[in-house]
């Protein structure tokens, strides 16, 4: 069973899948966003082509864990997605993911034009393993 992992901005969307077995996320994607109907278009074939069980969306909080714009900017892409797939979505707190993974890329030497690049898969890939490391404390 596979889970994808989205990091959804203004401007794009990175997107992460766990291995089959749920333990690992990897970064696949970034997707140039357009309008809300391409844009979803595009997770559900991605979604399709991995044949993924759960897409799990950053939610991206204030510190104090209070909502922003962005916070429901993010809350209605995942409405739209829910109306166009019985694929559940979850939500799972995104706090300085990307500032994470940037530390990670500048202390590795990555230049400005390459962490540009993949900034946000690997964000993808940071909320998804959260939530993959989540679900195996649970167990």
């Amino acid at each position: 069973m596979r889970i994808m992992g989205l990091d959804i901005g203004k401007k794009t969307i990175g997107v992460a899948l766990s291995d089959p077995e749920g333990l690992i996320a990897q970064p696949v994607a970034t997707i140039k966003r357009t309008t809300f109907s391409n844009d979803i278009e595009e997770v559900l074939r991605l979604s399709a082509d991995h044949s993924v069980a759960v897409i799990v969306a950053g939610l991206p909080l204030n510190m104090d864990g209070s909502r922003s714009a962005q916070t429901e900017f993010v809350l209605k892409f995942a409405e739209r997605l829910k109306e166009r797939t019985d694929i559940p979505i979850r939500t799972w707190d995104e706090r300085l993911s990307t500032m994470a993974v940037e530390r990670v890329l500048i202390e590795g030497g990555a230049r400005r034009e390459k962490r540009k690049g993949v900034v946000d898969k690997l964000a993808a890939a940071y909320i998804l393993q959260g939530y993959l490391d989540s679900r195996r404390k649970a167990e």
